[in-house]
C-alpha cells in the first residue's frame, strides 16, 4: 500500500481507541513496528503490537470463540480497525518481539493524551531508503508464500520443523470435486456456491482424495466431512482461522492441511504440514 494509506488506518485507528468502545477500552499500549515505522513508503502492511488487558466480558466472548474454533480476537481487530484492511495486529506479543530485537515505536500507551500518538504518528516521517526487512523465520516451504503465512505460524512451523517434527510442503491446489459423494454433499450444504470458501474445501477434499486418503477421518473447517466412529488422521483449515488449535492435532500425530487463500478466482496455495514419521 502507498504510505499515505497507512498513516491514514493508524490515525482512524487513533480516533477509534479514543473513542473508548468495548474493547478498546481494556488496551493499554500499541505500538507501531516493521516497514512503515522505518519510513518505507510503500509498506506491505502496518505492523501493529497491542497490549491489553481483560474483562469478564472479554473472557466470556474468548471462551466462547476458543469452544467455536473461531478467532478470539475478532471484536478487538474490527474495534480497531473497522471494516479496513492492511494493518496486522499482535496481540501481547510486546515482550517477545522486544527479546528477539525488533524495534517498537510506541504510539500510545493509556493515560496519555491521544494528541500525544498523533504526535508520535506524525514523527513517523518516510524514508526513500528505507525498505521490507527480511521475514524471519522463514523455511523453503515459505518461499513465495511468505506474505500469506502469518508470523506467529511461521514461529510455530519453523520451530517443530528445526526440531524434526514436521515435513511442510507448499502445493497448489487445482479445482475439482472429491468423487466421495457424502463429502460433495456435506460441503454443498455448508458453503454457498459464490463462497471462496465452498471452492477450497471442494479443492482440498479432492486432492487429499487423490493421494489416497480416507476422507471419513477428516475433520474440514471445524468439522468432520463424514460422521464416522474413526480416528481423525488430518484437519483441513481455510484461511488460518484454526490456527489456535495446530499444536493439539500436530502433537496428537495428525496432519494439517492448511488452505492460505481461500478465493473465488485467484489461484489456491496451501501447505500440507505431515508428522516426520509418516
Amino acid at each position: 500500500m502507498k504510505r499515505e494509506r497507512g498513516t491514514r488506518l493508524l490515525a482512524d485507528m487513533i480516533d477509534r481507541l479514543e473513542g473508548g468502545h468495548w474493547p478498546l477500552g481494556l488496551v493499554d499500549e500499541v505500538y507501531v513496528f516493521g516497514s512503515y515505522a522505518r519510513g518505507a513508503l510503500e509498506p506491505k502492511d502496518i505492523d501493529v503490537v497491542v497490549e491489553h488487558g481483560t474483562d469478564k466480558r472479554w473472557l466470556n466472548e474468548s471462551l466462547h470463540a476458543s469452544c467455536y474454533g473461531k478467532d478470539s480476537y475478532t471484536s478487538m481487530k474490527q474495534g480497531l480497525r473497522g471494516n479496513t484492511r492492511g494493518i496486522s495486529f499482535q496481540f501481547r506479543g510486546r515482550d517477545s518481539l522486544t527479546a528477539e530485537g525488533f524495534p517498537l515505536t510506541l504510539l500510545w500507551r493509556r493515560g496519555e493524551p491521544f494528541d500525544l500518538a498523533r504526535q508520535r504518528l506524525a514523527a513517523l516521517t518516510p524514508d526513500p531508503d528505507a525498505s521490507r526487512a527480511p521475514r524471519d523465520h522463514m523455511l523453503p516451504a515459505f518461499a513465495g508464500i511468505e506474505d500469506l503465512v502469518p508470523r506467529p505460524a511461521r514461529i510455530e512451523l519453523h520451530s517443530r520443523h528445526a526440531q524434526g517434527e514436521i515435513t511442510i510442503t507448499a502445493l497448489t491446489l487445482d479445482d475439482g470435486r472429491p468423487g466421495e459423494p457424502r463429502t460433495t454433499r456435506h460441503i454443498e450444504r455448508r458453503w454457498l456456491d459464490t463462497s471462496p470458501l465452498r471452492r477450497a474445501a471442494f479443492a482440498a477434499s479432492s486432492f487429499l482424495e487423490s493421494r489416497g486418503s480416507d476422507l471419513s477421518t477428516v475433520a474440514l473447517h471445524g468439522k468432520r466431512l463424514q460422521h464416522a466412529a474413526v480416528e481423525e488422521t488430518c484437519f483441513v483449515d481455510l484461511g488460518w482461522h484454526y490456527f489456535q488449535f495446530m499444536s493439539r492435532y500436530l502433537d496428537d500425530g495428525q496432519s494439517w492441511l492448511e488452505v492460505l487463500n481461500p478465493h473465488r478466482t485467484k489461484t489456491l496455495r496451501a501447505l500440507l504440514i505431515e508428522p516426520a514419521d509418516g
